[in-house]
């Protein structure tokens, strides 16, 4: 690996240690608060507070948007510094997301009433899956891709009814209906 290549990587990571750190300092549960760690966290308290959950679809596809997006408008620069730039708005979003007033958002505007926010586990291991989705953007060709983005968000739209674009949509403008939808109703 040149050293070019190297460097934007290396950042990334450590991008990735200082949120870790930061989320520690905002008070996030380094894991569960259960004080197991697995695999999957299911709908409930145990949502995003394991290394995955429904949501993990979501960061994937925020790696194949970001992908995409930075293939159309950063063309002449390397893949790598691409992802470092992925990396970084995936941190922020993690930060923003964890904090008070996004939480509290979650809360009174999704179905995510007892939303506490994320392990940083969670949120290390949503940083991964953006960088999966990122690479898999990368290497697969588009058509795969887009049937991957629509597969994606079809499996936790049908099996817990919610998925990134509700997610998206009724944080930004919640909607009655689709909340009671979402709920069951």
């Amino acid at each position: 690996m040149s050293r070019s290549t190297a460097r934007p990587l290396l950042a990334a990571l450590a991008l990735v240690v200082a949120a870790a750190a930061v989320l520690w300092l905002m008070g996030r549960p380094p894991i569960c608060t259960c004080g197991r760690i697995e695999w999957w966290g299911p709908a409930g308290r145990e949502q995003s507070q394991m290394l995955a959950d429904w949501y993990s679809f979501s960061h994937v596809i925020h790696g194949v948007l970001f992908y995409g997006l930075f293939a159309l408008v950063l063309k002449k620069v390397p893949v790598e510094r691409r992802f470092f730039y992925a990396v970084v708005l995936e941190t922020a979003w993690e930060l923003v997301e964890n904090s008070p007033v996004i939480i509290n958002r979650y809360r009174e505007a999704t179905i995510a009433l007892g939303y506490t926010g994320d392990s940083i586990l969670n949120s290390i291991s949503d940083i991964a899956m953006m960088g999966l989705g990122f690479w898999l953007a990368r290497k697969l060709p588009v058509w795969v891709t887009v049937a991957l983005v629509v597969v994606l968000e079809l499996i936790p739209l049908h099996l817990i009814r919610d998925n990134l674009t509700l997610n998206v949509w009724m944080l930004l403008a919640p909607n009655d209906a689709v909340r009671a939808w979402q709920a069951g109703g």
